[in-house]
């Protein structure tokens, strides 16, 4: 079975993609999926990759072999390289990459073979843990990446607005942990955590602001949203790591 319940620019851009590997791998696939901001209004035709997940009956290197020299080609139409995955990898990871497949669960799309990913369960301690770790890794990045971009203006635009996508599964972990049902927008993803934890969103908003509008920020304006980034990120840390798992 092939579906896409969305038209426009994401199917004229994937179909082909998947149509080649179809093909001839028709066999050695168990489904397809598109993923992430492709299927939101938070998706840019100029700046967005269209990304997906393709699961496999098993792993077969003969598959990658197939598909590496796709990723110019494809590569100029921004459709990414997809995540490869088999179900019993997708089983037996799930409390290895908690964040990960939770926001796989809330945000993709099957357009072809049978859904794995509708019913899969995230355990809460699972999540607790991960969240916990990823907070901790992004204030060591954010300590870093500030410290490698010597000041430099476009730098640390640069990092903070590709930082920012990474932030978003993340948020909506957390917002699954206090109780919520997580948006898919990120404006909406924002302003439920900000609701929620009580943590303001305001620096976080901005960066979005900056990524879609692609303004030029002064350093004092960079140095303050290191300082607000910094922030909101220790206190969210404090408060998970208060959480009962």
């Amino acid at each position: 079975m092939t579906d896409f319940k969305f038209d426009g620019d994401v199917k004229k851009r994937f179909q082909p993609f998947m149509d080649e590997i179809l093909s001839d791998s028709r066999d050695k696939v168990h489904s397809i999926y598109i993923t992430g901001s492709a299927l939101t209004s938070d998706f840019d035709p100029k700046h967005s990759d269209i990304n997906s997940i393709f699961v496999l009956n098993r792993m077969e290197l003969k598959f990658l072999e197939k598909l590496a020299p796709l990723g110019k080609k494809y590569g100029k139409k921004k459709v990414s390289a997809p995540l490869i995955m088999t179900p019993e990898y997708i089983k037996t990871s799930l409390d290895v990459f908690p964040i990960e497949f939770q926001n796989i669960k809330l945000l993709h799309h099957c357009v072809f073979g049978e859904d794995v990913f509708a019913d899969i369960n995230i355990d809460r301690a699972d999540l607790r843990h991960q969240c916990e770790r990823e907070l901790k890794v992004k204030l060591i990045s954010l300590r870093q990446g500030y410290i490698s971009a010597s000041g430099d203006r476009k730098l640390l635009t640069d990092e903070f607005i590709r930082s920012f996508s990474g932030y978003m599964p993340l948020f909506k972990g957390i917002i699954l942990l206090l109780g919520s049902d997580p948006p898919i927008n990120n404006e909406a993803v924002l302003s439920d955590l900000e609701t929620v934890s009580g943590v303001g969103m305001a620096v976080f908003k901005l960066v979005l602001k900056e990524k879609k509008e692609r303004t030029k920020l002064s350093i004092e304006e960079l140095n303050t949203i290191f300082e607000d980034y910094y922030a909101a990120i220790e206190k969210l840390g404090d408060m998970i790591d208060e959480m009962e798992a």
